[in-house]
């Protein structure tokens, strides 16, 4: 199997406190992968399929999310400030706990996801919800 081959299909695996810091996920497969306390920082995972996948108390500082498929994805207290959300689908995701006041919410339906109220104010400010 090639490399690529590997990126492409990680649905269904297990990758708990694993150090991949700067890994290149983009367009994966990572359908209800967990990645609970991981060390993504740096991560490509712009356009990867992220639905239902867990990144519990995982480093997702300076990770690219652009146009991901976060749908029903859980990131309970994951650090994810400096990382780029545009154009990402947050339906249903789970982002109680982060740190992601400092990211860009772009085009991103943030307002679909369950989050504290501190960041809701916080974006509803900065990053208003789009007619």
């Amino acid at each position: 199997m090639s490399d690529k081959e590997e990126r492409e299909d990680w649905s269904y695996t297990s990758h708990i406190g694993k150090d991949l810091r700067g890994v290149n996920l983009s367009g994966a497969n990572l359908k209800r992968a967990v990645f609970d306390g991981a060390d993504l920082e740096g991560a490509d995972l712009s356009g990867a399929d992220m639905r239902r996948a867990s990144f519990k108390g995982a480093n997702l500082m300076k990770a690219a999310f652009d146009n991901a498929d976060m749908r029903d994805a859980i990131f309970i207290k994951a650090k994810m400030n400096l990382s780029n959300f545009q154009g990402a689908k947050l339906e249903g995701a789970d982002l109680r706990g982060i740190r992601g006041r400092y990211a860009i919410w772009r085009k991103a339906n943030w307002w679909d996801a369950k989050m504290d109220d501190e960041l809701r104010a916080a974006l509803t400010k900065k990053w208003p919800k789009e007619q």
